[in-house]
């Protein structure tokens, strides 16, 4: 090859590196977003859940329940929580909202769960 011939091969593959690693970057930050947000609602179902199960009881509380979950959902990593208990005579219902970490923000920070479960009741055997 001459020294006055020009190979352009090596243009082209930095064009296509230029295109293909933000795209790259951009579906791996997606897919870690996507991850944290799946253990943020893990967490806010599980502290629904488990303030539930304490809120139902005989010797349920509140405040038991809604410091059981609004502590289970900061201790794995949301934000921002918020903890609605509505005990009644035939049912508890807590909603546990929350806001999940992100990378980027894209709308979809916040988590709402709510849990429902039947009072327990004492019976004669």
């Amino acid at each position: 090859m001459s020294p006055l011939v020009r190979d352009e091969r090596g243009l082209s593959q930095s064009v296509q590196y230029a295109v293909i690693w933000p795209t790259l970057m951009l579906a791996t930050l997606g897919i870690i977003q996507a991850g944290v947000w799946v253990h943020g609602q893990d967490v806010a179902v599980r502290a629904a859940n488990a303030a539930a199960d304490v809120a139902r009881g005989s010797y349920g509380t509140r405040d038991g329940a809604h410091d059981l979950a609004a502590r289970l959902a900061s201790d794995g990593g949301l934000d921002d929580v918020q903890v609605d208990v509505a005990r009644g005579a035939a049912r508890v219902d807590i909603t546990v909202s929350a806001s999940a970490p992100a990378i980027f923000d894209v709308g979809l920070r916040r988590i709402r769960v709510t849990a429902t479960l039947p009072m327990e009741k004492a019976t004669a055997p």
